[in-house]
């Protein structure tokens, strides 16, 4: 008689358990199958909606008749808020927003070297002589001893009472038909593209009037264009620039302080268009990317040729220390835009809400004939006495307009909303150092 016995439990489960039945775990190993997050493939998070949308260029008007116009010296017309209001819901706006935006767009994947001296028009080409002559009337004028000083120059006001006697004969040059009432309303615009007289800063506003000034050139039918054609490519990439070379000179010349400078916090101290124009330049460009303004060698190959990366160049040239980060944190932030089309967007945006729509600029624009002041704007009083500039005289005082509407005068050196504080020139402290045979390069930040 033969006796089975059963296996042992642990016997029959280790020799005949079931596939589904999970080794047992051993001894002080914990079951991490719960635990472990599952890995998932990466994803790139979408870019955050802007909730402005990039504003449109409006239709250009008609030009006007020249045989109609009647022309006036122009004058300050937005002298409080309600004036303003008035301005940005205005034809005259969106004259202004053509214009601007039209000269952009003209430009947009095109270099500066594309445009060729035998493209130029008659008028291009006068306009580039009046340049040319600004320039020598500021190196007739050297500026008197700084005394290790970082502000203005007075002898700048020397330099601009001298484009101001030059003016008409630079009009007659321009105007088919020599019209001293036209040349005076076009000499405005002119004269103030270089900078305050009283105050000896320059900033946005001022780089405004010329292009006004062109605009008023092309609305008495001096300059043709439109639609990305004409004479508009050659305005910014030859004119424009040549202007900005310019401007440059005097800055670094007359230490030009910065016109309602926000310091790191703003684009740059002096300059805006060409970083609207020169953003369309670099729309669809295979080769620079936005990261490519930290790039040395992109700079220095590309920079002649875009404004974008000539300007951001020109900026590092003037500061003390080395990185956008720490002197530019505006445009170090920008760079890391997705393409160039998202910057050029926000430079639209930026020139909509930063220029055209600060009342601390618009107070000193001009209006005339050719750029008409809106229905219902304040008149301009009636033998009101001196302008801004000439209001400031020896002792510095300049009346103004702040942003309440009320009538005040301050000094040029104090606080004021309309128009800033004095701040020293980053340009004028290179330039002393430069003087001083103190060249160094480029400190970093400690911890950089």
């Amino acid at each position: 008689m033969s006796s089975t016995s059963a296996p042992a439990p642990e016997a029959a489960t280790k020799g005949t358990g079931t596939a589904h039945s999970p080794p047992a775990p051993r001894r002080g190993i914990p079951d991490l199958k719960d635990r472990i997050p599952k890995l998932e493939p990466r994803r790139k998070r979408a870019e955050p909606a802007n909730p402005v949308p990039v504003p449109e260029t409006p239709v250009a008007p008609p030009r006007p008749d020249p045989a109609t116009l009647t022309f006036t010296v122009p004058a300050r017309r937005i002298v409080s808020p309600a004036d303003h209001q008035l301005f940005l819901a205005s034809p005259t706006y969106k004259l202004i927003l053509s214009f601007i935006f039209g000269l952009s767009e003209s430009v947009r994947g095109t270099a500066i070297s594309a445009i060729k001296d035998a493209d130029l028009r008659p008028t291009v080409r006068a306009i580039l002589t009046i340049l040319d002559e600004a320039e020598a009337l500021c190196r007739d004028s050297p500026p008197d001893d700084q005394g290790g000083s970082r502000f203005g120059n007075k002898t700048f006001r020397v330099f601009l009472d001298k484009i101001k006697q030059r003016s008409p004969a630079w009009h007659a040059t321009l105007l088919d038909i020599p019209d001293p009432a036209a040349a005076a309303e076009l000499s405005a615009y002119l004269t103030h593209s270089f900078g305050n007289r009283a105050r000896i800063d320059y900033g946005s506003g001022h780089e405004l009037n010329f292009t006004m000034w062109l605009l008023c050139l092309h609305q008495l039918g001096h300059l043709d264009g439109g639609g990305g054609g004409g004479d508009f490519p050659a305005l910014v990439l030859r004119v424009f620039t040549r202007y900005l070379a310019v401007m440059r000179l005097v800055q670094a010349t007359y230490y030009l302080e910065p016109a309602g400078s926000h310091g790191v916090w703003g684009l740059d101290d002096y300059q805006f268009l060409p970083f609207l124009f020169g953003a369309s330049q670099l729309v669809g460009h295979g080769v620079v990317t936005p990261r490519g303004i930290h790039q040395e060698l992109a700079l220095e190959e590309f920079g002649p040729d875009f404004l974008y990366l000539g300007q951001v160049a020109f900026v590092n040239s003037t500061k003390t220390v080395k990185g956008l980060r720490w002197h530019s944190p505006m445009l170090d932030d920008i760079s890391s835009a997705r393409n160039w089309a998202k910057i050029e967007g926000g430079m639209k945006r930026m020139f909509v809400s930063e220029v055209l729509g600060k009342l601390p600029v618009m107070q000193h624009f001009l209006f005339g004939t050719l750029i008409p002041a809106p229905e219902g704007m304040s008149e301009p009083v009636a033998g009101e006495g001196p302008s801004e500039e000439e209001e400031a005289g020896e002792g510095g005082e300049v009346a103004v307009f702040d942003k309440d509407g009320v009538r005040h005068v301050h000094q040029a050196s104090s606080w004021g909303d309309c128009c800033g504080i004095k701040v020293p020139s980053s340009i004028g402290a290179a330039e002393e150092m430069r003087k001083r045979g103190r060249v160094e390069p480029l400190r970093r930040i400690p911890f950089d």
